[in-house]
């Protein structure tokens, strides 16, 4: 998927550092596309085009940028750039390492791969609506495919690794939160660790541990996506008043959220209540991809919420998050999903999002200590 401090006398939102002027989805496609390109014109090598095929016969994503040291034509080095600019881009730390991944577009595809078809390759598109797309062949001649219906011919398509992606991004959330003066914990991760049945608050007032919400079903809305698209890298960013009385943000990490229209049943811990003032928090769920830089999501967000300040009872916080989205997260790029307002340490059963995208089965669950 943080807790954030009330603006102190004499701290103002202006001292936050401005944002990176670089539109980070039009970065990072321009690098895929340049990474697609380079791959296409490579598999003209015969040997090196048998050794892509059988990796990506072998398993599902292949890190090009590694394997390319073995080609022996420039390559990597046309990769290792591509990935610096994506790292840069999405604001990641230099030392995250590639993030480029190649896959085969669709399984169908295998059959034709396996019989020597020489592939083409395509950058990956984020754009949930796109009707076409383009991929290279050999000669580095640009190809308009169908989004909607993946060709016969093979296909490879050139990626970012998003569940790495997000655990560095997520990260990198956290720190520059915590240097706007923002409070965070660490993401949480997936799935919960097990922990004794829930029982009433009275019952474990004497017993060390905290109480929590659980997830245990969810389901995001099943939509048409191109077939290029790869799987979501999903995220929540879970909301509320600390024990303090001031605002934060607990972001929570859901990688098995990887497809539209199948319910999972992650048993995740959601809220952790020991963090909050009131019995009430909100949740915004987010996707992971091309546009997202952290630095500027974690300003856009300190901005907003710096300037909020506990009056005594909950003030729902979903639309001042939905506020720190900038403007072209929201244009053939939706990175939003869904949002949940006033999530009660109470609530049992299921609840469905504001968006009308998804919905979660919760449940109370006490954490105990050893």
């Amino acid at each position: 998927m943080l807790s954030l401090l009330a603006l102190s006398v004499g701290q103002t939102v202006a001292a936050l550092p401005a944002a990176a002027t670089p539109a980070p989805g039009s970065t990072v496609a321009a690098a895929q596309d340049q990474a697609a390109r380079a791959i296409a014109r490579s598999l003209s090598d015969s040997a090196w085009r048998a050794r892509v095929r059988q990796a990506a016969l072998t398993t599902d994503e292949v890190p090009v940028t590694a394997l390319a040291g073995r080609a022996g034509n420039g390559l990597k080095s046309t990769l290792a750039t591509a990935d610096h600019r994506i790292a840069a881009a999405k604001g990641l730390d230099a030392d995250t390492g590639s993030l480029l991944r190649l896959r085969l577009g669709d399984h169908a595809m295998r059959g034709a791969l396996s019989a020597g078809k020489v592939p083409w390759v395509a950058p990956a598109t984020t754009d949930d609506h796109a009707s076409t797309i383009v991929a290279y062949d050999v000669q580095g001649r640009a190809h308009t495919l169908d989004a909607r219906h993946a060709p016969a011919r093979p296909v490879y398509v050139v990626d970012i690794d998003g569940s790495k992606a997000l655990a560095a991004g997520l990260d990198v959330l956290n720190r520059q939160l915590r240097g706007y003066g923002v409070h965070s914990a660490a993401p949480a991760p997936a799935p919960a660790p097990q922990a004794s049945a829930t029982r009433k608050p009275q019952a474990q007032a004497a017993a060390g541990g905290f109480w929590t919400t659980r997830i245990s079903a969810v389901e995001l809305s099943d939509d048409e996506e191109p077939w290029v698209k790869g799987d979501a890298e999903i995220y929540t960013l879970v909301t509320g008043f600390g024990q303090d009385g001031n605002v934060r943000v607990d972001p929570v990490d859901m990688p098995y959220l990887d497809n539209d229209g199948t319910v999972y049943r992650p048993g995740q811990i959601l809220v952790n209540w020991s963090n909050y003032k009131y019995n009430l928090a909100d949740a915004v769920m987010m996707e992971e991809d091309g546009s997202t830089n952290y630095r500027d999501l974690a300003k856009a967000i300190a901005t907003v919420l710096l300037t909020i300040t506990d009056q005594g009872t909950y003030i729902p916080l979903v639309n001042a998050i939905l506020d720190a989205i900038p403007n072209d997260w929201w244009t053939d790029d939706p990175d939003y999903v869904d949002s949940w307002y006033t999530l009660a340490s109470s609530d049992n059963g299921t609840r469905y999002g504001a968006r009308g995208n998804g919905w979660m089965t919760v449940e109370p669950y006490f954490v105990q200590q050893f």
